[in-house]
């Protein structure tokens, strides 16, 4: 894109900034219109598992419900309680959603079709997702209310037990592809199995690490049954109670935007990316890009389908998951997987 504005008769310095300004636009533009587009499939696929309907009276087949709801709280008024840090209280959906897109730079969502082809991209991932964190405890803290406080004190021990774990994860589909750019670790899976099947998940060494990351994922995302940082029953609305206007929003499309990059996170790691499931050349007739929105899709209604079904965890359950379960599991399969390359691809 570089290369075309240079065309234009702009220096270089002129046409990278504006090719990378349109590449910014090219994935934060869509991916704000699929956020509300998810928000409002989130909704039917829980109805259609309560046997209701969802939303239908808001444009054809209520496709239009989302935009209504973004139209009534952009027109509420943002309340700051009195006792609030303002600034802080402020700033804070701000951050989580601002984190929400960057970690998107790094995303294929085809061969090569990447905001930053960079070789530390996992790297990156791994960095943006720890900030997440700050977002929450920012809006917990400022908000000088005991249930916003502890909601984000939750969500910092739930969010850090959780990352542990996916770190350890991360490793082992890293010694397998032996790189860190997202780009090379769809490549790698290309006929990972029999050279028929695309995918580390088809793996029996790393098959329990996609589990593990999967649940990790719904943990990390505070989505059910792990949604302890909003559970309603104890602490009204989490760290947004205090939260209105479009300060709420900010935190609803953020954590939307959070919950499809783990589905992103999910395809790209184990199934293969934009790569078909199977390395069939009839297959690769179809867009990469096509196989990536599918399998994205398909771990999105995995999420909703734990949301109307798996009943909340306790707090105690959630920590011992993480911590004397998903923790050691991982450690182990670290061994097993460094093992059995070391005996095969370096002996």
């Amino acid at each position: 894109m570089t290369a075309f504005f240079q065309s234009l008769g702009m220096t270089y310095d002129w046409a990278w900034f504006v090719a990378t300004i349109c590449g910014i636009l090219l994935i934060a533009l869509p991916l704000m219109l699929a956020v509300a587009m998810i928000i409002y499939v989130d909704r039917k696929i829980w109805a259609a598992m309560a046997l209701r309907r969802g939303p239908n009276v808001v444009g054809p087949f209520g496709l239009l419900q989302s935009f209504a709801d973004g139209l009534k709280v952009f027109l509420q008024e943002t309340i700051v309680p009195s006792a609030a840090n303002k600034g802080i209280f402020l700033i804070a959906p701000v951050v989580t959603f601002t984190i929400a897109l960057m970690a998107w730079a790094v995303i294929p969502f085809n061969s090569g079709a990447m905001l930053a082809d960079i070789n530390v991209g996992l790297l990156y991932i791994l960095a943006i997702s720890s900030l997440g964190v700050y977002g929450t405890i920012m809006a917990g803290w400022a908000s000088n209310s005991k249930y916003p406080f502890f909601s984000a004190m939750r969500a910092s021990a739930q969010m850090i037990s959780y990352e542990v774990s996916i770190g350890f994860i991360i490793i082992c589909v890293v010694l397998w592809s032996g790189t860190f750019n997202m780009n090379d670790i769809v490549k790698a899976q290309q006929g990972h199995v029999f050279r028929i099947f695309n995918g580390f998940v088809f793996n029996p060494l790393l098959f329990p690490m996609w589990v593990m990351f999967l649940i990790s994922s719904l943990a990390e995302t505070q989505r059910a049954p792990f949604d302890l940082t909003e559970a309603e029953s104890e602490l009204v609305a989490g760290y947004q109670t205090e939260y209105s206007s479009m300060a709420f929003a900010a935190y609803w499309l953020g954590e939307y935007a959070n919950v499809l990059l783990m589905c992103a996170l999910n395809t790209t790691l184990f199934f293969g990316g934009w790569l078909p499931p199977l390395d069939w050349a009839p297959l690769y007739l179809v867009p990469g890009f096509i196989w990536f929105l599918l399998k994205v899709f398909f771990f999105f209604f995995v999420f909703s389908w734990v949301k109307a079904t798996v009943p909340r965890y306790r707090y105690d359950q959630l920590m011992r998951l993480g911590w004397k379960v998903f923790l050691p599991v991982s450690l182990l399969f670290v061994v097993l997987v460094s093992g059995y390359l070391m005996l095969t691809r370096y002996s």
